[in-house]
């Protein structure tokens, strides 16, 4: 008899990465809830999604039976509502206010701080709503300004001055509510410390900048038991033109990659994280050698499994649904196709415009013939405006996807440029 595994926000690619794993045969894969309504709603509210998600469970079960596993690999509000409808159902996760300590960034500082203090900048909470937000901030000139939940770099600001700190204040106070009010609702679900409830989901927090080179660790806490199973970087490429993009596996130093893998785990165990799988982001400074922490993520991410599927010959998912199923988690290593993987983004400058041509299926197929198992995903079609595409952050558009093997990291960066060479677009001016 298989087993039920159900996923928040499934996508059709997904579904085809799940089918790497080792017992796919004997799993049953469940949608819950779809992307427009999870991911990319005008508005919503926490506690009604999370209802919607109880309806959809109970309705599907009637037909299907158990509910084995439930899955997030999606950030708020999916990483919240995995924790509260596992309990529901006795199936192991962690505990919700581990879960909350990680998405509420002015919190997950505080417990940082407590923990691996050598790794976290400079910090202070801003109420934007406050009659003199500027008197709260105890920092220096630079900067950011950010709302405490967010996705990717929305309402994220480098505050020079005075001037530039009041406008983004306007902003912030315009848009803050979009994830700030249903934040606030999953925040109801555990009793929250003082400070922590003055410091609520419409309130920022200001931080000291850093840079250098971004790496991140993917893992499981199960039964106490910390694990890595994966080292990805962002490399930094010298030179006029900027790759972004994902590699993996990382090529940062290994004492970098081990302080990276010590000061997940001392972070984790400090909260009380367990049953559950993470993925950490750090920032390190070549020159100074100082590695600061960047931000925690309390499950595995979708945009790593194809790499992982490139490299390893199976999604990460699998490591999410042993721990869902109470088993060990473990992974194969390094019997995929390719040495190396990335994700690389196909961006786009920040500046309106209505999509007029995007590549064709034939152009695609061509690409990927020329290189074998590149994966394409485009965010665009003709007649879109590049101003409504959602989740975007504040320094350019993200138009599309390429995920790439090759037999080592310079091979990568070479295929990633043909490929943004290959890859014919054509826009039109926003008529005013």
């Amino acid at each position: 008899m298989s087993r039920n595994i159900f996923i928040l926000a499934l996508e059709e690619q997904q579904r085809k990465e799940l089918e790497t794993l080792r017992h796919a045969d004997e799993l049953s894969f469940h949608g819950l809830l779809d992307v427009e309504t999870l991911i990319e709603p005008e508005s919503f509210s926490f506690n009604r999604l999370l209802e919607q998600a109880r309806q959809e469970l109970k309705q599907t079960t009637g037909s299907v039976g158990s509910v084995d596993a439930i899955i997030a690999h999606w950030d708020f509000p999916t990483s919240v509502m995995v924790p509260i409808l596992c309990k529901e159902y006795s199936i192991p996760a962690p505990p919700l206010e581990s879960v909350l300590k990680c998405e509420h960034k002015y919190w997950s500082r505080v417990e940082q701080k407590k923990a691996i203090p050598e790794h976290v900048p400079d910090f202070c909470s801003v109420d934007p709503f406050a009659s003199d937000p500027l008197g709260q901030v105890t920092l220096d000139y630079p900067f950011w300004l950010k709302p405490v939940k967010a996705f990717s770099s929305q309402l994220g600001f480098k505050i020079e001055n005075a001037e530039q700190f009041h406008a983004a204040i306007e902003e912030t106070r315009q848009a803050i509510h979009h994830f700030g009010d249903p934040f606030n609702e999953a925040l109801e679900h555990v009793d929250l410390p003082p400070e922590i409830r003055q410091a609520n989901g419409n309130t920022c927090i200001a931080e000291q900048i850093i840079s250098g080179r971004q790496g991140a660790p993917e893992g499981t806490m199960f039964q106490g038991e910390f694990n890595v199973h994966g080292v990805f970087d962002q490399p930094v490429d010298k030179g006029a033109m900027l790759f972004d993009r994902l590699e993996y596996p990382s090529s940062m130093p290994e004492g970098v990659q081990r302080r990276m893998i010590d000061a997940s785990k001392r972070f984790l165990e400090h909260i009380g994280f367990d049953h559950g799988c993470f993925n950490a982001e750090f920032m390190w400074d070549e020159e100074s050698d100082q590695l600061w922490l960047v931000e925690f993520n309390t499950r595995i991410s979708q945009s790593h499994s194809e790499m992982f599927i490139m490299v390893d010959g199976m999604s990460n998912h699998e490591v999410a649904i042993d721990i869902a199923l109470g088993q060990r988690p473990s992974m194969v290593n390094r019997q995929g196709q390719f040495p190396v993987a990335a994700k690389c983004l196909i961006p786009h400058k920040h500046e309106d415009a209505i999509v007029k041509r995007v590549p064709s299926q034939q152009e695609l197929a061509e690409l990927r013939e020329r290189f074998p198992g590149t994966l394409i995903k485009l965010d665009i079609e003709p007649g879109m405006r590049l101003s409504d595409l959602p989740n975007q952050d504040s320094f350019s558009y993200h138009i599309g996807t390429i995920y790439l093997g090759a037999d080592s990291h310079e091979e990568l960066r070479e295929r990633y440029r043909d490929c943004l060479d290959a890859l014919h677009f054509e826009f039109d001016p926003v008529s005013q």
